[in-house]
């Protein structure tokens, strides 16, 4: 029941069709009694820098979810911003502090990085692969460096964007072992696509996954169908997986904790969510 009591959560991105958000946050709020709703806004970007503000000028405004494709130029509108947001150069989270000031993190890393501790995989000891440089890439690679990983290899066919990025984790976490090199994946223990390949059917692999330890995990980002072919490959050489919705459930008890919500398992959020099936 939304009344004058209700805390909105903005959503906002264009176009919204493919919004997952509300279909998980809402059933949750609702069966954990809290009276907050999550409102999908769909605002072009050059409209986004004033609307922004002003639904921060709501008294009722809790925070925003911000998504594509406004992530990147989030990061210019803040007060403060995270260490996640300062490597990935993204936002995907917005909250108001007592000083009015608007405060930004991103959580896609740290949900995946969850997903991994979830399923017991040792992160410390880890040597790690991730494709793909751009927004979520990035977001990884900053959560894996967080997480203490013992080493990072990142990769992508923007050679620039992909020095850059790792010169901004050393910036962070000096003395960190973070590399910029190919796409090979022999001799790592975690392999990430965080390339939108798998979208669509005829995509190539992100990796050569014949080259693959069978004690490798396999993560993947993409979305449109649980087991894309990569994970797929990986399953059947014997690795394990990690589907791209598990980074999306994870995150969310994160996201809940930064808006000042009660928090919750992805469990639960998974229990109580209204995907569709192909989701």
């Amino acid at each position: 029941m939304i009344d004058g009591h209700t805390t909105l959560i903005a959503h906002i991105g264009y176009p919204t069709h493919s919004f997952k958000a509300p279909l998980i946050y809402n059933p949750y709020f609702g069966q954990a009694g809290i009276n907050a709703v999550v409102v999908p806004m769909g605002c072009q970007p050059p409209d986004y820098p004033a609307l922004l503000k002003a639904l921060f000028a709501l008294s009722n405004i809790g925070g925003a979810l911000i998504t594509m494709p406004h992530k990147v130029s989030t990061v210019a509108l803040l007060g403060e911003a995270s260490v996640a947001v300062k490597i990935a150069g993204a936002c995907n989270a917005v909250r108001r502090d007592a000083g009015g000031r608007l405060i930004g993190d991103l959580f896609d890393g740290e949900g995946f990085v969850r997903a991994l501790r979830t399923k017991g995989f040792d992160l410390g000891g880890a040597a790690c692969l991730v494709v793909g440089s751009g927004g979520v890439g990035s977001a990884i690679a900053a959560s894996l460096a967080a997480a203490g990983v013992k080493r990072l290899v990142l990769t992508d066919t923007r050679k620039d964007t992909t020095e850059a990025l790792a010169a901004r984790i050393r910036l962070h976490y000096p003395g960190f072992d973070v590399a910029v090199g190919g796409n090979d994946p022999a001799g790592f223990d975690l392999v990430v696509n965080a390339t939108p390949l798998g979208m669509e059917e005829g995509d190539p692999l992100p990796v050569d996954v014949s080259r693959m330890s069978s004690h490798a995990l396999a993560g993947e980002v993409v979305m449109r169908t649980e087991i894309t072919p990569f994970l797929a490959a990986a399953r059947e050489r014997g690795c394990a997986i990690q589907v791209g919705t598990d980074m999306l459930f994870e995150q969310i008890p994160a996201y809940l904790e930064f808006f000042g919500f009660p928090i919750t398992t992805a469990a639960v959020l998974r229990g109580l969510a209204r995907l569709p099936q192909s989701a």
